[in-house]
């Protein structure tokens, strides 16, 4: 069966999309048009499969509906199965004679992108990354380099290799533990992305015997290189556990660290810049809620940063011993607040930078030496740098009309700083 990625199908879909509304003026294009019209034509007396109408009456917030296809929802009933395989095989059906046709539109395409390439490298706690690709490889070889890009390459996980055994494979959320010798990353073979985080010995190249499955991918390192945090996800595919684990113990033990009962809430967990604090994340449409525990200590309590409210929104980066806060706290566009370490509360918030009506507040980005504000104004992102000593400036790209962003910057103390443009 043939191994598809994710950009394979990306690529098919948008090209047959293009290809519905362009009309072929070519004769050898009018040929296999006329060709393919005469095999649809054919092929008009399958029937396509039709579900079984079994009423179920819902009743939420005082509203009755009858949904006649809620049965569909139990993906363990196997006339769900057979329903789904039904539909599976009257699309291959459907599509069967225009198989040769799409090997050729793909392997056109391929024949159009730079097939050996590599992404910008980037640099984190003393190491070079990046990811490159080979040609004729459909995946990604993960790789690094310790202290410049002129050391010798390291591969941490060829997912060509890993993908061989799958008819869908994806790899993400690769994380790396302090010391730099452990390689966490999440694996999803059934391209639900409900991922089974693994760990591999970057020193020895061994794979670790710890699986933890049913996550969103990614692995958050304690300081102390041997505990992590994690989300788990519902059944609904919504974010809804943190728990931890310690390398080398039973998934069975890992301790529920949060759990979101609100089902309008979704959460996450991930680590500062400073790399002092772990931070829960939950958030909705219109409310947010931090905890934070220090990285030191991963088996003491996170602590609520500022409570939910309604219609409060907030995000915290912290830096010597100071909590950054961007929020619309009685501030629609947002405005940049501080506080304490030890005094996180609203009432403890003091003003950095005011609300501004004409100025949306987009993003912070907090460094060693300086802070970083994504300001959209007049429908334009602007990029105010503002040192902690000294005046502050925006990046002048030179044109009215532009996209810009902050991009990579894991590096806490470095003059540096990664930008997307177009």
């Amino acid at each position: 069966m043939q191994n598809y990625t994710p950009a394979r199908f990306a690529i098919l879909l948008a090209t047959c999309a293009t290809l519905f509304f362009t009309a072929c003026s070519s004769n050898e294009q009018g040929k296999r048009s006329e060709n393919q019209s005469s095999q649809m034509y054919l092929k008009k007396d399958l029937q396509a499969p039709v579900a079984n109408q079994q009423p179920k009456e819902l009743t939420i917030h005082g509203d009755t509906r009858i949904d006649p296809y809620y049965w569909l929802n139990d993906r363990d009933d196997p006339e769900v199965t057979a329903y789904l395989e039904a539909e599976n095989d009257y699309a291959r059906n459907m599509m069967s004679h225009l198989a040769g046709f799409e090997d050729e539109l793909y392997d056109e395409i391929i024949g159009r992108i730079k097939q050996t390439d590599l992404s910008v490298p980037y640099l984190d706690n003393g190491y070079w990354y990046y990811t490159r690709y080979d040609e004729g490889k459909e995946y990604a070889i993960h790789v690094r380099r310790k202290g410049n890009m002129e050391a010798a390459e390291e591969v941490m996980l060829d997912v060509n290799v890993l993908a061989e055994p799958y008819d869908f494979y994806n790899a993400g959320g690769l994380s790396v533990s302090p010391d730099n010798r452990i390689l966490s990353y999440g694996e999803d073979t059934l391209s639900r992305r409900i991922y089974t985080i693994q760990f591999k010995d970057l020193k020895t190249g061994k794979m670790l015997p710890d699986l933890i499955p049913n996550t969103t991918g990614r692995a958050v390192w304690a300081n102390d290189n041997k505990t992590v945090f994690y989300s788990m996800k519902d059944e609904a595919l919504r974010s809804y556990k943190i728990f931890r684990h310690v390398l080398g113990t039973p998934v069975s033990q890992d301790v529920e660290v949060w759990h979101e009962t609100d089902e309008t809430f979704s959460t996450f967990v991930y680590k500062s810049k400073s790399r002092k604090y772990l931070i829960i994340g939950s958030y909705q449409t219109l409310s947010t809620e931090y905890r934070y525990l220090d990285a030191d200590q991963p088996l003491g309590e996170f602590q609520v940063f500022q409570p939910r409210e309604r219609d409060l929104e907030y995000s915290i980066a912290h830096f010597d011993g100071s909590w950054y806060i961007r929020t619309n706290l009685d501030a629609k566009n947002f405005r940049l607040m501080k506080c304490p370490e030890g005094a996180t509360g609203k009432e403890n918030w003091e003003e950095v930078i005011a609300h501004r009506p004409d100025v949306l507040l987009e993003d912070m980005e907090l460094f060693q030496n300086y802070l970083v504000l994504s300001e959209r104004k007049n429908g334009i992102v602007q990029l105010r740098i503002r040192p902690w000593q000294g005046e502050e400036h925006y990046i002048d790209f030179g044109e009215d009309a532009y996209m810009a962003y902050t991009s990579t910057n894991l590096e806490f103390d470095t003059e540096l700083l990664r930008i997307g443009y177009t």
